[in-house]
Order: C-alpha cells, then sequence, then structure tokens
C-alpha cells in the first residue's frame, strides 16, 4: 500500500509500538494532522498548550516504562514543548518529538516560524536531533529516535519539514550512502561482572548499619530490595521520584530523603556505616553520609550516574531488580538487630509527630491535613502526581504509598504545572485507576486551568472516571516564600509572592465536572469521601494556611539565624511565629493541639 511520509510516520511508530500521541496541530505539521486522522490504532490526544504535550508525554513515560510520544507545529508550538522536554531529560525517561519545519525551500530567507529547530533542540535532544531532507531517509530517523529514546533514557527529536511531509513514501535503496534499519527494542546491559557483584557483596556483609536510598531506577525491583534490605537488616530511605518504590507499611522505610524527607531518613543517612543506592541520582549530598564515614556501593543503568553524589567504594552498571537478584545470594544473614530496631523506632515516632503536625490548628485549614486525611482513605491501585511547590512537602511526608500505587512529579527540574498533565497522562494508560493530582494555586493558575478543560473533553471514555485534582488554595507562592525566610532571612515580599483569588471549584463545575470547596477542617474528610466517590473528576479546592511552615528534616544554625532576622520585614509575621511554634512542638508535646 502506498502512503506518503506523513502517514509512514504515524505507521512506523505503531511498528514500535507507540499508540497514543499528545500534541496540538498547525500549519507546521499539516500532512501529520490530515494522516492522524487516518492512522486508526494511534490514539490522539488534542492538548490545549504544547507543553502540556511534552508533560503528558513524560508522565506516560513515567507511569507505564514505554517510550512517549508528542509532536507540534513549527516556530512557536515546536518552542513550547521544550520545558516539558527538560523535565524528561532530566528525569530519565523516554520521550520522542515529531516537530514540524517551514518548507526546505525557505529556510534560510527569514520566514514565517522559521527558526533554527536544529540548534533549539540539541541540548534538549543531545542525543539524537535530525531533519528529514527526502522521504527515503525518515525510515531511519523514526527508528534511531525510538531505539536511542528507550536505551538512552532520553528525548530525541525528528523535524519533518512541511513540504516533506506530503512527500510520497520511499524505501531507501540499495545503494551507497543509503543505510536499512529496523523495529526491536533491545535493553541495556543489565548485569554487572562477577568480581563486582562480589566485592559489593564484602562491603555490604562487612557493615553493621546499612542505609539504602532507592529511587526512581529501582521501580520494579520492589521484592529484591525487601529481600536485600531483610538480609542485611537495613533500613531504607527514598528519593522523592523513588516513593513508590517501598510501601511505607514497612516499619524500617524511613520515608522521603531531604529537604522534603524525614527525621529517620536523615538519622538513617547519620548513623551508617555502609551505604547501597539504588536507581538514584538524588541531587543533595548534604543529606547523604560525610564522606568517609560510610563505605559505599551504588547500582545504576547509566553509568554516568556512578560516584556522582557520594564517593562508592563498588560501582556497578545494571538493572536494579536483576542486579538484586545476583547480589543476594552473596550476601550473608545478619543476626544483629539492634540498628533496624533502632530505624523502627524512629519511624514509628515520626508517624504519631506527623499526625500531631496535620491536627494542629489554622486559619483555616492546616495542609498536612488535607493529606493526611486522604492517606487513611485511599483506594488500591491508585495513581499520584505532584506539582513543585509546599505539596511536594506534603506529598512526601504525609501519603502513605501502599504496594501497587503509584505516583510521581517533576523531579530534577521541579518544574511548575506537571501535575495535571501527569494526571491525565496516567488516566490515559490507566483508565480503570484511580488517579489524583496535588497542586498549588500557583501551578493551577499558570497551566492547571488550562489542563481541566483537556480534562473535560476526554472523562467520559474512561472506564472509572475518577481523577481528582486537589488545589491548595492559599493565595501564595509558599514554597518561595518559606525559601525567602529560611534561606535568605527575608520576610515575604508581598509583590511577588501574593496570588489572586480564583474560584477552582466553580470553574469545575462550569466545565461539568465536580467541584468541592472546603474551608472547614473537620469537612475535610467527608469532601475526600465524595470526591472518591464521584460520578466523574472531581476538583477539590482546600482552602489553607500559607504560614505553616514545611519544616526541614533538620535544622541547621544558620536555618534558625535566618529565621530570626526575617521577622523585621515579615508583614505576617504572627501567623508565622504561632505555626511555626505549634509545628515545632507538635512532635515534642505529644497528643493535643499545642495552645
Amino acid at each position: 500500500m502506498s502512503m506518503n511520509v506523513s502517514e509512514y510516520v504515524w505507521h512506523r511508530l505503531q511498528e514500535w509500538g507507540l499508540h497514543r500521541v499528545y500534541g496540538y496541530p498547525g500549519d507546521g505539521v499539516g500532512g501529520l494532522d490530515v494522516a492522524l486522522e487516518k492512522a486508526r490504532d494511534m490514539h490522539y490526544v488534542q492538548v490545549r498548550h504544547e507543553e502540556m504535550a511534552a508533560f503528558m508525554a513524560a508522565g506516560h513515560a513515567k507511569f507505564t516504562g514505554e517510550v512517549g510520544l508528542c509532536y507540534a507545529t513549527s516556530g512557536p508550538g515546536a518552542i513550547h514543548l521544550l520545558t516539558g522536554l527538560y523535565d524528561a531529560k532530566m528525569d530519565h525517561v523516554p520521550v520522542v518529538a515529531i516537530v514540524g519545519q517551514q518548507a526546505r525551500s525557505s529556510i534560510g530567507a527569514h520566514y514565517q516560524q522559521e527558526v533554527d529547530l536544529q540548534s533549539l533542540f540539541k541540548d534538549v535532544a543531545a542525543d539524537f536531533v535530525a531533519t528529514a531532507s527526502v522521504a527515503s531517509q525518515v525510515r531511519h530517523l523514526i527508528d534511531r529516535a525510538v531505539r536511542i529514546a528507550s536505551t538512552r533514557r532520553t528525548v530525541t527529536c525528528v523535524i519533518l519539514p512541511n513540504d516533506v511531509q506530503l512527500l510520497d513514501y520511499e524505501e531507501p535503496p540499495m545503494a551507497h550512502g543509503a543505510t536499512h534499519t529496523g523495529v526491536g527494542y533491545a535493553g541495556p546491559a543489565q548485569l554487572p561482572a562477577t568480581g563486582l557483584l562480589q566485592g559489593a557483596a564484602d562491603v555490604l556483609n562487612a557493615g553493621k548499619k546499612v542505609a539504602i536510598l532507592v529511587g526512581a531506577g529501582a521501580r520494579g525491583a520492589t521484592d529484591e530490595v525487601i529481600a536485600v534490605a531483610d538480609r542485611l537488616q537495613a533500613g531504607a530511605a527514598k528519593a522523592l521520584l523513588g516513593k513508590a518504590v517501598l510501601p511505607d507499611d514497612l516499619p524500617w522505610v524511613t520515608g522521603s530523603l531531604g529537604l522534603l524527607g524525614t527525621e529517620p531518613s536523615w538519622d538513617l543517612m547519620q548513623g551508617c556505616d555502609t551505604f547501597l543506592m539504588i536507581g538514584s541520582a538524588f541531587p543533595y549530598s548534604e543529606f547523604l553520609p560525610k564522606p568517609g564515614d560510610a563505605r559505599g556501593v551504588q547500582i545504576d543503568l547509566d553509568g554516568t550516574m556512578l560516584s556522582l553524589r557520594y564517593p562508592m567504594e563498588v560501582n556497578m552498571v545494571g538493572d536494579s531488580a536483576v542486579t538484586l537478584q545476583a547480589l543476594l545470594p552473596l550476601l550473608a544473614q545478619k543476626t544483629e538487630h539492634a540498628w533496624r530496631d533502632s530505624i523502627e523506632a524512629k519511624v514509628a515516632k515520626w508517624w504519631n509527630t506527623l499526625e500531631e503536625r496535620a491536627m494542629q490548628p489554622a486559619r483555616p485549614i492546616n495542609p498536612q491535613r488535607v493529606f493526611w486525611e486522604l492517606s487513611r482513605r485511599l483506594p488500591d491501585n491508585c495513581i499520584f502526581t505532584g506539582d513543585a511547590g509546599t505539596v511536594a512537602n506534603w506529598y512526601a511526608r504525609d501519603i502513605r504509598m501502599r504496594r501497587g500505587m503509584m505516583g510521581s512529579l517533576s523531579g530534577s527540574l521541579a518544574s511548575l504545572g506537571s501535575a495535571t498533565p501527569y494526571a491525565v497522562a496516567a488516566k490515559m494508560a490507566f483508565p480503570d485507576r484511580v488517579v489524583i493530582a496535588f497542586i498549588g494555586d500557583g501551578a493551577m493558575q499558570m497551566n492547571g486551568l488550562n489542563v481541566m478543560i483537556t480534562i473535560a473533553r476526554y472523562w467520559k471514555q474512561w472506564s472509572d472516571p475518577r481523577l481528582i485534582v486537589m488545589v491548595l488554595n492559599n493565595r501564595d507562592l509558599s514554597q518561595v516564600t518559606w525559601e525567602e525566610r529560611v534561606q535568605m532571612g527575608e520576610g515575604k515580599t508581598e509583590s511577588t509572592q501574593a496570588l489572586p483569588d480564583f474560584p477552582y471549584a466553580r470553574y469545575a463545575e462550569l466545565l461539568g465536572l465536580r467541584g468541592i470547596h472546603v474551608d472547614d477542617p473537620e469537612r475535610l474528610g467527608s469532601a475526600w469521601d465524595e470526591a472518591l466517590s464521584a460520578d466523574r473528576p472531581v476538583l477539590l479546592e482546600c482552602v489553607t494556611d500559607p504560614n505553616v511552615p514545611p519544616l526541614p528534616p533538620h535544622i541547621t544554625a544558620k536555618d534558625a539565624r535566618n529565621f530570626m532576622k526575617m521577622a523585621a520585614s515579615e508583614p505576617e509575621l504572627g501567623g508565622v511565629v504561632a505555626n511555626t511554634v505549634k509545628q515545632v512542638l507538635a512532635g515534642i508535646l505529644g497528643k493535643g493541639k499545642v495552645k
């Protein structure tokens, strides 16, 4: 069957097993638009803005493990993809971007929407970006884009001038200068050499206080991590992107690590003598053991990530699950339980502290309680998406992840605006599972309102319509406000930090969705019950206090000095001080509200 280049592009992508594309039309991709309408097995999701297409493709890759796919028109459409593509690149997930370009004959003529796309994408798609100039080139461009994205877990880009899109497709000739590529995934090398495995076992067997840190690269290795941790009587902390790797009902799982982390995770890293890091590029070295205090072993698929944050004694390139399976028989069962017993005692105390903090009164709602009330109501196998800001703190600490659940957010890029497009991608990939997005009002105003229109368009296609977008309405860009206070010693700068109010719940109703507005902490439980039993997507608007502090797990002397310094310029000093005192004392005084 004859086809043009555009028709062949969608056909070839389907041969690779890619059956969903997120995008927005334009005359720079007119041929692709028309061909997509005819591509029966390619599910097209029309977004409201190309940035959301790239975020959705990244979310698809994170939740499915497959290659994400997005496309956009020439010029501004292609430019709009960049933030979402950088999110994928920095979190090491595979995404292919197909972008249009002006006709070949117009390049170099300062033509309308002519942008040097090869240069524009050379960083975000550094491993592969190429422009098609003839029809017989397209096969290997698509094949290489998908294969490189998958193998290297990165972003690739194919640029298609709009006149090339309409050419009759031609197979590459049997001639010098032509190449004949094929379809087929080949996973990377997965098992380290035997000598490295034995060396790692020797280090881990010698340790008396073993700490494990897991990241997103340990997804799919839950059973193996548990087996190794039990063999070593270790405690385990989780990088934020690895929150779903280990369920929080295991008593030796200390929770998240870092500024958004827990006190038990801080104590675990400071007290260990041996450190095993699995599938993580955790960025904050100050939360890891001091170099020299612990012997280190690291496992990662990407050799460039090894010994990047901590000087490891044994570095192994390999798949987390396969490597741990090979390592386990070499590990001796530890019989001394004092280290793990101390970890479990701290974890149990920490969960009580979090509950005490969540139940402290605020004006009107303590944001931690929003998450605490949900956590006890979570349906099995639900999927979480989070945004940057204080919602990431409360998600990291207060949501008790169970086996079978998934969750993600913009990790290394930490971009505002990932929660709602990730939620759409999760729901498209898993229409039978409940998806819950956590987002602040800053990100909601930036692009979340936009994505609600996309949700309203597609939700009736889902077998389970439950998608809940929970918005913390505190009229403040509170994460940055708290960073000003604690890191800079400056009070809130109202001109930059204060946000306008917006009727989020009423807006959802205008779209034909369910809107729930809550400004009373005693109604939070029933509001979550209502949202979780709704017959359509829900926007749950929670009016919360911006001055409840996202306390770090370890308060430094510098943090304390800056907090005292900011008092001179803080316009909301009363609320800031009162909430901070309540939070600090909550875990010390025990049950009840701090007066």
